[in-house]
């Protein structure tokens, strides 16, 4: 399998739409921050939102490409800024939308791949992941590619009648680069 990163173009909305948010009960949104009850775009808002530049953007922004295995696309890797003005503090996310590629190695690929891309994009010497204690996928895949737990807030993400961890992962580029070097 090989795992490729790349740019959305405004030909692939449609493709991501039908990968992603045709079936609102999708279980990656089980699993994906479900807590905040996003609404799911319909194509046309997507499409709106990006001939409008309003909304989130998919098309030509460098922090956000599209996983694509063998030639399909299968999920997304992003970045924003917790501090958004500042900008010194930048988060990842990674979402793998259809279940059949999960548990295959893709997620370790494509997050390896969007480390080094934005550690050369972004002179930062931190990134990291926020997550919920209940994905227990996205925290094995944080320590695989080292990152280390850096917070746990206990019981305030709210999802099925209970209260989950928000839990956050981090890797200096320092470390980084160290891992790199010793492979």
């Amino acid at each position: 399998m090989t795992v490729t990163l790349k740019h959305f173009q405004t030909e692939d909305l449609e493709t991501l739409w039908k990968v992603a948010f045709s079936d609102p009960d999708a279980e990656w949104h089980k699993w994906n921050g479900p807590y905040f009850n996003d609404k799911v775009p319909t194509l046309e808002e997507m499409q709106e939102n990006q001939a409008n530049q309003t909304g989130y953007q998919w098309v030509a922004n460098p922090f956000v490409n599209g996983i694509w295995v063998d030639g399909i696309l299968v999920g997304d890797v992003s970045a924003h800024y917790e501090d958004r003005d500042l900008q010194r503090w930048l988060d990842l996310g990674i979402v793998i939308y259809d279940e059949t590629y999960w548990s295959k190695g893709i997620g370790k690929q494509a997050l390896d791949q969007w480390i080094d891309r934005i550690f050369g994009l972004i002179d930062l010497p931190h990134l990291g992941i926020t997550t919920w204690s209940g994905n227990e996928r996205m925290i094995g895949l944080a320590k695989s590619v080292g990152m280390k737990q850096e917070a746990r807030v206990r019981q305030v993400r709210y999802y099925q009648d209970r209260y989950w961890d928000s839990v956050k992962y981090g890797i200096l580029r320092e470390e980084w680069q160290a891992q790199r070097q010793s492979k």
